[in-house]
Order: C-alpha cells, then structure tokens, then sequence
C-alpha cells in the first residue's frame, strides 16, 4: 500500500513540473546570487499571471537571459529587448522584459555595496528564514512587514515589478520564510534547512 503523501493545497493536482517544484525547490533557503536574480526574473514576470504560466516558459527565459547571470542581463540593449518580445519563449510583456535588464543592473549595484545581493536580501530576516506555522494556506499572508520593507527598498534602489506581493512570493520561494503548511510533508525539511 502506497502512503500517501500530504502537499499544500495550492500543489495539488496540478502538472508535474508544478508538483515538482513545490517538493524541490519552494521554501528551500537559497544563498546563490544567480538563483536569486532568477527569481527576481520569474516572479517579475509572473505579475497577473499564473505561477504554472510561468514555470512552463522557465527553460525559455533561461535561455533567453543568459542562464540568469545577471552580469550579461545588465548588457542587453534595446535591440536585444526588440528580439525578445518576439520569442513566445516568455512573456512577451515591454515592461516587463525592460524591467528586467534594468533590474539587472540595480542588482550589480547592490551586490556592489553589500558584497553579495544574498547578504543584502537576508538582511530583511536578520540573516534566518522567518518559520511560520499556517495549518492552512487560507492561512498564509500575501504579504508581511518584512516584504513591504524589502519591497520599499528595492523600488528606492530602481528595481520595478517588487511590490510587496511579488516580493512576498520571492520570499517564499527562496527560502526566507517557510510557508509549508505544517501538514505539509516539507514543512519540517524545509524548518530544519533554516537552522
């Protein structure tokens, strides 16, 4: 007999990748520049948007900005912009894509100052990811203090598509909160990772 394996609702039924995404990689801390600029990218990118939308177009948008190094993002020029709205590969959305590259280049600034864009970022959850315990995900906030903390500061810093909502879905993606419910079968793998 197979036992069966308890998920947050928002996981369930849905494709594979999706599946595999809340069990891999959702809620688990993330310290890599790279990784984080890619999700800066997704969850930009994302705004109106489903979250599977965009999980279908990742492997475009890794190929179409550089392998998410933020380095060559930060290079593209308008000509460059031109050609990738016209790849179905993404989301084929001007300001969106437009706000990539110069967030791009807001990143470089940051990692310039702080060292890494990670020490900066984990500095708005004193450097621990934040463990809540929503029994279920009517429970789990669209936003927090922390999240409207990090998304005033960025926008100061020229980054667009960082409301505090997208930036709460960054937060929970990369690790510095821990949203599982706690009936989830990651909520305590993804707790014991935080300590």
């Amino acid at each position: 007999m197979r036992k069966t394996i308890t998920r947050c609702r928002w996981a369930e039924g849905v494709s594979l990748d999706y599946i595999r995404y809340h069990d891999e990689e959702w809620g688990v801390p993330v310290r890599d520049d790279q990784t984080q600029f890619e999700f800066l990218i997704l969850e930009g990118a994302q705004a109106g948007l489903s979250w599977s939308t965009i999980l279908n177009k990742r492997a475009g948008y890794k190929k179409l900005f550089a392998d998410f190094d933020p380095e060559k993002v930060a290079r593209f020029t308008k000509k460059r912009v031109e050609k990738l709205l016209l790849d179905p590969a993404i989301v084929r959305n001007r300001l969106k894509v437009e706000s990539t590259v110069s967030n791009a280049r807001a990143f470089l600034k940051i990692q310039e100052e702080f060292g890494s864009f990670s020490d900066y970022i984990w500095g708005f959850v004193d450097g621990r990811p934040i463990q809540n315990k929503f029994r279920v995900d009517a429970d789990v906030p669209a936003t927090s203090p922390e999240s409207d903390a990090l998304s005033k500061d960025l926008k100061k810093r020229g980054f667009r598509f960082v409301g505090s909502t997208i930036i709460y879905a960054h937060m929970q993606a990369t690790g510095l909160v821990n949203d599982h419910v706690t009936g989830c079968f990651r909520y305590k793998p993804c707790a014991l990772l935080g300590k």
